[in-house]
């Protein structure tokens, strides 16, 4: 328990209410981001849910479900107090991305093993499949709705085209997609539409993968076998220069007494005023104290001049967030 309270949400017209943070758990037990310790790991989903925290996301593409797995135990314990999240779509490497209605119902059944539940709470499409219409795509996702086994429906890294399309056949809940202070492309159609809709925003990798911590100066900083290592973001020089852009963070977390990660989620949380719709960002941590610095962001109210300020930070980004951008929503607008 805190002397403070997170805050609740509800995600789209008739979806779940979730803590106004989510937990990003695809980094925890995975090793995506360097060496996981299985106690402390642990230590900090219980320490997430202590604080409000309430939404769990994972996917069955994480560590080829080792992820869903990990988590098990701990949705066992507090079942009736979380909502789980996860994502079919990316689990088959040899196929790619795979949307086709036999897959969606395999991968949903997996999933429900692997996490230990009779329903997923909240399943999202983790990449477009071009070659299945969307409107096909969650035809199924609803099907299983009407099974039971799964409560809401969501989008990972769609268009804004692609949600319309999608909500004419069944609710969507809450979009996720990479939106950070170093990551705006969403703004432009995603988050309007998103609005229109009532469908809540999950941003994902909202601290930057680690670089709006300040944390990460360059590559060198990372392990050897960091997955981030192949980002065009922490290529040599790119790494650098985006390190650099901080001074404006830096200087408002400074005045605030705060840290750069909670000044960096108190934009996201902004956001919600800025385009009238629920934002949920959902940063991951393998560490207790991290999490509460994390969700203490949500907190803070930052003024109109302190978000112009940081606003111009996207435009001198080096380098795109992925090496194939066809694997973002920006991709295919």
């Amino acid at each position: 328990m805190t002397d403070w309270e997170l805050g609740k949400v509800r995600l789209g017209a008739d979806g779940p209410v979730v803590g106004r943070q989510g937990f990003g758990a695809m980094a925890i037990n995975t090793g995506y981001y360097g060496p996981t310790d299985e106690a402390a790991a642990r230590a900090t989903l219980e320490q997430a849910l202590a604080v409000g925290i309430t939404l769990f996301d994972t996917a069955d593409a994480y560590g080829d479900g080792a992820n869903e797995q990990f988590l098990a135990p701990f949705l066992a314990a507090h079942r009736d107090e979380v909502v789980i999240a996860t994502k079919f779509g990316l689990a088959d490497r040899a196929r790619g991305i795979v949307n086709d209605p036999a897959s969606i119902r395999a991968a949903a059944d997996a999933s429900l093993r692997r996490l230990g539940v009779d329903h997923i709470d909240l399943y999202y499409m983790h990449r477009r499949d071009v070659n299945v219409p969307i409107e096909e795509t969650v035809a199924t996702m609803a099907e299983l709705v009407q099974a039971g086994k799964v409560r809401y429906l969501g989008l990972s890294e769609v268009t804004a085209d692609e949600l319309r399309l999608a909500y004419a056949v069944h609710p969507i809940a809450a979009v996720q997609s990479e939106w950070s202070l170093f990551s705006r492309d969403i703004e432009t159609q995603v988050a309007p539409a998103a609005a229109e809709l009532g469908t809540a925003l999950v941003p994902y990798s909202p601290l930057g993968r680690g670089v709006l911590t300040g944390a990460v100066p360059s590559a060198d900083h990372l392990e050897s076998d960091d997955v981030r290592r192949s980002m065009p973001r922490f290529s040599e020089g790119n790494d650098t220069a985006n390190h650099d852009l901080l001074a404006p963070l830096r200087a408002i977390a400074a005045a605030r007494g705060a840290t750069l990660a909670q000044i960096a989620l108190a934009w996201l949380h902004a956001q919600e005023r800025v385009f009238g719709l629920p934002v949920v960002p959902i940063p991951g941590t393998r560490s207790s104290a991290r999490v509460v610095e994390n969700a203490r962001g949500a907190l803070i109210t930052l003024t109109d001049e302190e978000l112009a300020q940081l606003d111009p930070l996207a435009d001198s980004v080096a380098g795109n967030r992925y090496a194939d951008m066809r694997f973002t929503s920006a991709g295919r607008e």
